[in-house]
């Protein structure tokens, strides 16, 4: 984690000091956030807390939005309303989202400005360990040779280095669930010590 309030707590107090500012904010709200209220508004009030007011997050294992493809982000909040993905802060935030609002909020996370990537002096050995994974392991194939995504598949430049490799080892162990298998599939020849190096080249990509 770069900075911020949060940047001396570990990730689940990070995750939970996260929950409770959140929560904090809708008791003490004076009007309920509506389905007419503008989207802006609205991301404002459910989703900058944790992901940042442009989408860029400053929470350890909390990815950034920005940027993020409007076909990807429409189906993980389908999953999460429906409990397909389980992260009861995000179960919650969307349980009465209608289909019309998944819709809303993708277009406009897909127009936030995508994430600044890491801005630290790169460790040249391991960025040149990982740029031929990158290709090796079809990284490319999928998610471009850019790393910003396309269509159903996510864009992964700049994204947090920490996110990127829990949910890395989270494919790779089926702790998350996909809406496909291909990532479980692709990981589940890499090592641990590979992952981390993918996570370390994808954060540093503009």
């Amino acid at each position: 984690m770069t900075g911020g309030r949060f940047s001396n707590l570990n990730p689940r107090r990070a995750t939970l000091a996260c929950l409770g500012l959140l929560l904090a904010q809708v008791l003490t709200a004076a009007v309920p956030v509506r389905a007419a209220d503008p989207v802006e508004k609205r991301y404002a009030e459910t989703c900058a807390t944790c992901h940042g007011p442009t989408g860029q997050s400053e929470m350890a294992e909390i990815p950034s939005l920005g940027g993020q493809t409007a076909p990807y982000t429409l189906i993980q909040l389908y999953m999460f309303r429906g409990h397909l993905r389980t992260f009861p802060l995000m179960n919650e935030a969307v349980k009465d989202f209608t289909d019309d609002d998944l819709r809303t909020f993708s277009d406009f996370i897909a127009k936030l400005p995508p994430p600044k990537p890491v801005t630290e002096p790169a460790d040249a050995a391991r960025m040149a360990r990982a740029k031929p994974m990158i290709s090796a392991y079809k990284c490319d194939f999928c998610h471009n040779g850019d790393l910003a995504g396309r269509e159903n598949v996510p864009r992964i430049a700049g994204q947090r280095e920490d996110f990127l490799l829990k949910t890395l080892r989270e494919y790779k162990s089926n702790v998350r669930s996909g809406y496909d298998s291909s990532m479980a599939d692709v990981l589940a020849r890499i090592s641990d010590e590979d992952l981390a190096d993918l996570a370390y080249y994808s954060a540093r990509q503009p």
